[in-house]
């Protein structure tokens, strides 16, 4: 294996390789956020100690299977990257979570009291065709019972892994579905044929065999403060930039 470490490559390189990528811009925000998240925890008090960053360290080892100290030292050599550098990581990745829990955990039964809806799921089956008249011709011997909804999907689908899972695509949360997609399977029944509705895919077929009430679980209330917390991150890191302007 080439040892990249040893390739001269200048600091300019990378600039200029990350502009001709369209990377400059996202890679310039993650630093604008570091930097508002350093100044606000600084603020705030918040630390992150190093029995903190000790953990999670040996969490991902074990998660890795970098058990020994020289397994991890030559997965670290691989990344170019020294045990500070690592640890600088961490931390600074344990110092947001950290932060974001500060900022938004108190707010989160508010937020998902308001957004209820947006965290419901559904068991969802879906048949994608290319054109209408296919689609249409599928819902009519379905309805009819000549053939299965799962039948179907099976030998139809558009899409192979689709096929083999007989239309099945698992639950879904309601934020991540289509605004026509949702807005058609949410005003009917349960088990009830949906469509055909079109989309940039092609046109669905719809079945939903349950719908899923939302209850506030440690891993919502970790995506509710996540989704705050980045909300909150893009004010901030215009805020700074728009100071930055006016004291130019």
């Amino acid at each position: 294996m080439t040892d990249l470490s040893k390739v001269p490559i200048e600091p300019q390189e990378f600039i200029e390789f990350l502009k001709k990528e369209i990377q400059l811009k996202p890679i310039s925000q993650k630093i604008l956020h570091q930097k508002v998240v350093e100044r606000a925890a600084q603020d705030r008090e918040i630390t992150v100690p190093e029995e903190e960053v000790q953990e999670e360290s040996d969490r991902f080892r074990r998660d890795n299977r970098l058990e020994k100290a020289e397994d991890t030292l030559a997965w670290l050599e691989a990344q170019m990257i020294s045990p500070e550098d690592w640890e600088r990581g961490i931390r600074d990745r344990l110092l947001q979570k950290k932060l974001a829990a500060a900022l938004f955990d108190k707010d989160v039964d508010k937020y998902f009291a308001e957004n209820r809806l947006d965290f419901q799921k559904v068991l969802l089956y879906q048949i994608i065709v290319p054109s209408e008249e296919v689609a249409r011709e599928l819902f009519y011997q379905i309805e009819e019972r000549e053939i299965s909804f799962y039948e179907a999907a099976h030998f139809y689908d558009i899409d192979e892994r689709r096929r083999v899972l007989c239309g099945c695509e698992g639950k879904v949360p309601r934020s991540s579905l289509p605004p026509e997609i949702a807005a058609a399977i949410f005003r009917v029944s349960i088990g009830d044929i949906v469509g055909p509705v079109k989309t940039e895919a092609g046109y669905h077929l719809l079945l939903v065999e349950e719908l899923i009430q939302p209850e506030l679980t440690s891993e919502i209330r970790q995506q509710i403060i996540d989704r705050m917390f980045a909300q909150w991150l893009e004010t901030e890191v215009n805020y700074m930039i728009h100071n930055e302007l006016e004291a130019s």
